[in-house]
Order: structure tokens, then sequence, then C-alpha cells
């Protein structure tokens, strides 16, 4: 445990300082059920498939790299398919178990969900990394969510922020002529764009984990920023959910729907009806991770009307802090008939030049910098914070894949007023502590 404690004390560390450095889900099509490899002789020529499945998120880019993988290796395709993420957490996980899974598949990043590469390494059904040139300049507060037992089973290509995606003609609408840089100046606005005649907030909560987004995004601010330790004391026994600012952050998460300021039926809107609502304007903002914003642009007529900005969990401004997290990736199938294809593959992706071009798909800050590294211009916003006031996503720490879905299901439950915030906190305790 005292080994555990110090890594977790370094990793949160560390994480500040890299960030510093820099100054810096939908389309559906169904998952095989039994996703095997091919190989196929054209012209005289062998191909080999190896099949990969993702959520929408990862379309845009793992589209475009696949495609010049296959330019670069002619006697290679890769045969990607997307689902849900929640489809993905269950789907592909039953597929490992069962030994059809494909050859490449999602892995997020860390610990906490069924799907994270710590789960599935413990397994033995994530191909070992470590010898992987990219894998070398991995950010030493970024091992965790890439490393089990100093060896690296995920490939991502940076850090995503999770914040509000707004319409900035909406805003328009309702005379906001900037962000607000505090919680009283947030709820000024909603109340100002409320009065507009403009849904302040889309919440698609039918979609279980967009449930967990407001939360990330008030916790840093009432939880870390009082206690930046609170991860290892967590880990230790000596904190809990109930007992911190994660109370607070339950209380302004039904503040917000108190005041009527989400859309009617929350738990009846799905992510894509959260999309739809902010790109046409009928929503002026969503609690999104940047991530995702490709998503909004593309459902927008005009795309430069979204943009985003730090939602303000605090009063005074010096005591904002925002979540900044690993970004999705994805591993090769250590049980897969082609793990060395599939391998060859991932150390593609940890080339440079396609880094940058996967993080510039989904608006995010690439693992590692060159001159030709680009950061959207949605997130700069962000920048200031990740010197010293960022913190990685809440999951991505947490001891086991039990706490995800239950933070997933009180938070349903207590938007259909099923649930009090002191029971909610009591399950995601339980379930920490499992």
């Amino acid at each position: 445990m005292t080994d555990l404690l110090r890594e977790a004390r370094l990793s949160r560390g560390n994480f500040l300082r890299m960030m510093g450095g820099l100054a810096a889900a939908t389309l559906v099509t169904a998952c095989s059920t039994r996703p095997e490899t091919t190989t196929t002789t054209t012209g005289g020529q062998s191909t080999t498939e190896l099949k990969f499945i993702g959520v929408s998120d990862q379309k845009a880019p793992m589209d475009k790299l696949a495609a010049a993988y296959q330019q670069a290796q002619p006697s290679v395709r890769i045969a990607a398919s997307y689902a849900p993420t929640d489809q993905v957490q269950t789907s592909v996980r039953t597929q490992l178990g069962a030994g059809n899974a494909p050859d490449l598949y999602v892995v997020y990043p860390g610990n906490g969900s069924a799907m994270s590469m710590t789960q599935i390494a413990q397994a033995g059904l994530l191909a070992d990394l470590s010898a992987q040139a990219w894998t070398k300049t991995i950010p030493e507060g970024f091992k965790p969510a890439f490393q089990l037992d100093g060896k690296t089973y995920i490939h991502s290509a940076g850090s995503s922020v999770i914040g509000a995606v707004y319409n900035k003609k909406a805003f328009q609408k309702a005379g906001i002529e900037e962000p607000p840089a505090t919680w009283s100046e947030f709820l000024s606005v909603c109340d100002k764009l409320k009065k507009a005649g403009v849904v302040p907030i889309a919440l698609g909560a039918q979609t279980p984990w967009v449930t967990q987004l407001i939360t990330y995004a008030l916790v840093p601010s009432t939880v870390y920023a009082k206690d930046p330790t609170f991860d290892d004391r967590q880990l230790a026994g000596q904190a809990t959910f109930a007992d911190s600012g994660w109370r607070q952050a339950m209380e302004m998460y039904l503040e917000l729907q108190k005041r009527g300021f989400f859309n009617d039926n929350v738990n009846g809107t799905t992510f894509e009806q959260q999309t739809s609502m902010v790109a046409s304007g009928k929503a002026a903002m969503a609690v999104q991770v940047s991530a995702v914003l490709p998503d909004f642009r593309k459902a927008a007529s005009a795309p430069d009307d979204l943009s985003m900005f730090p939602l303000p969990g605090a009063d005074q401004a010096s005591e904002v802090w925002i979540p900044a997290g690993v970004v999705v990736g994805l591993g090769a199938n250590a049980k897969g008939e082609r793990v060395e294809e599939a391998k060859a593959f991932v150390d593609f992706l940890g080339q440079q030049e396609n880094i940058n071009a996967w993080a510039e798909a989904i608006a995010a800050i690439p693992l590692t910098q060159d001159a030709s590294s680009k950061v959207d211009p949605a997130v700069e916003s962000f920048l200031p914070f990740t010197k010293d006031r960022a913190v990685p996503f809440m999951d991505q720490r947490w001891p086991n894949a039990e706490v995800q879905p239950v933070h997933f299901a009180v938070v349903q439950e207590l938007l259909a007023g099923k649930s009090t915030i002191d029971e909610a906190l009591k399950k995601m305790d339980e379930a920490y502590r499992k």
C-alpha cells in the first residue's frame, strides 16, 4: 500500500507539472459477434485484415490513419467498426472473455471501467507495447494511465478537457458578451439565457456516460482545489465521497435542475439529442469532453459558432480548477491471431505526425509536441489552468470498475427525484471499497 500511495502522489503532482510545460460518442454500427482476422489474396498479393472496434469519437482519426497505414503497408487493411460507449463496455469485454475479440479495440486509460487499461491488462488480454519507441516519451504524470507494473498497454494520442461547449449566437441572443469566470456568473448567464427563451444547458442523461460530466467538471474546484491529495487519502481510507466536496458538486448539479436550467426530461434525452440542441441554438450549452467537439461542429450549420470554456465551480476565479485527462485510446489483443501485425499498427500511431493528426481530429492536446503540433482554438481558454489547476478525470484514479456505473446510476436517480445526495454518495463509497 505504501508503494501505491507513493505512486499516486507522484502521478498527480507530475501530471500538473507536465501540463504546465505545455502552458498548455456517435456513429452506431453493429459490433460483430465473432470478429475474426482474415487473410485474402488479390492479384497475387496477400492482404491481412485487422479488425478494430472503437467508439464514435475515434472514427474520424482512425479512418484517416487507417487509410494512411494501408498506403504505407498495402498488405494490411484495418477493418474498423464503431459502437456507443455503453455498448462497448459490455460487448467487447464479453468478446475478450470468450476469446473472439478483435485484433485492436478501444481501451480507456487508467482504471475505473470494465474496458480500462488496468482491468484488461490484469486479465492478460492486452499486448505489451513497451518495446515501442513512442512509449519512452510518455510524460511521467501520465504513466499511470498507460502503464501497469511498468509496462505500457495502451496507446492514446493526448489529453482532453471537460467544460462547457457553447453556441456563440445563443449567447449573443441573450446579450451575453463573454463566458462566465465564476459559479455566480455562470448562474447569472443561465438565468439570462432562460429569460431569452433559450435552454441554458442541454443534458442528455439517457446516455449513461453523459451523466458524469457535470460532476467531473465541478469536482476539481469543490474537492481538489481545497485538497489536492484527496485521491491519495481516499486510497488510504482517510477520505470518502460523502465527507468531501463531492457533496457540494452534487448540490450544485441539482441546483441547475431546480432552477430550470436543463431541458425537459433529461433522463429521456440522448447524447445525440443534446448535441443537436446546442448545434442548432435551441440550447446554449452542454457540459462535455472536448473530444466530442467535432461531433457538435458536424451537427452545426456554422461550426465556428461553437466553442468551449471551463465550467467555473467556485465563486472566486482563482479557485476554479479543471479536469484534464488522457483521451480514450486503443490496445492490441494479446490473444489475437495477428497480435504482431496489430502491434505494428499501434507503433505507427505512435509516430509524432500521427499523434498530431489524431489529437487534432478530436480537439485534444497532443501527448507529445513538435513544431507542427496544434491545439484547437476552442481549447485554448483551458491552457492557463493546466499549469497548476488541473486534475485527471476522476475515474482514472478509482481502484476498480464498480464506481463509474454506480455514479452513472445515482445521477440518473437524483435527476429523477428518486434518491438523495446522502444515498447517492453512500452507494459510491460502497462501490469504491469493493
